[in-house]
């Protein structure tokens, strides 16, 4: 599965970019990577991280789910487990499940799990269109928001304030679990 999103997330990450008239220099100048990065995304020579289509995703605009589910081309009103996209970071082993149906709703679902030791950074622009909360299953998940840091433990939840960088950062010794629910601002 893998491998067939990442060819068509390559796709999609090009076309978002085609269709606001970008050049590659000029998404990744908006998503503050380097340019060879984007072209190796684009052509399929990188997978990309969660840190890193963060930024892309943010930069274009898009939530990360939005960005996984046109790279499914699915609009689905009905989201079965086996049918919900999986992607996992090949940095991290940070595991993301897009909940959400895909056709298309302001309010998403996306279920995380974040292994032990594991971090993931997302900037600032990965909010600005969005409002934000986490809700913690299992586990003990630390969220760094700009410089202050919320301890999540099962059934707490979090809403997040004014964009500003984030990480998610698991220090424990197990897995942990949470629900991240994303609702686009009204334009």
């Amino acid at each position: 599965m893998q491998t067939a999103l990442g060819s068509s997330l390559a796709s999609v990450l090009r076309g978002a970019r085609r269709e606001r008239g970008w050049s590659v220099q000029d998404l990744a100048e908006r998503a503050q990577v380097s340019r060879s990065m984007v072209s190796k995304v684009e052509r399929e020579e990188a997978q990309p991280t969660a840190a890193l289509l963060g930024r892309l995703s943010g930069a274009l605009g898009m939530t990360l789910t939005e960005l996984v589910a046109r790279a499914e081309g699915d609009e689905r009103r009905l989201a079965r487990r086996a049918d919900q996209p999986v992607w996992v970071d090949p940095a991290t082993g940070y595991r993301r499940r897009a909940v959400s149906p895909p056709a298309g709703a302001a309010t998403q679902l996306v279920e995380v799990e974040l292994p032990p030791g594991a971090r993931v950074p997302y900037p600032a622009d990965s909010y600005r269109f969005v409002e934000h909360q986490i809700w913690a299953i299992d586990g003990t998940l630390s969220f760094v928001e700009g410089g202050a840091e919320h301890t999540l433990r099962p059934g707490d939840c979090l809403q997040l304030g004014a964009p500003t960088d984030c990480e998610y950062v698991n220090r424990g010794n197990e897995p942990c679990h949470y629900l991240v629910v994303v609702t686009r601002r009204s334009a």
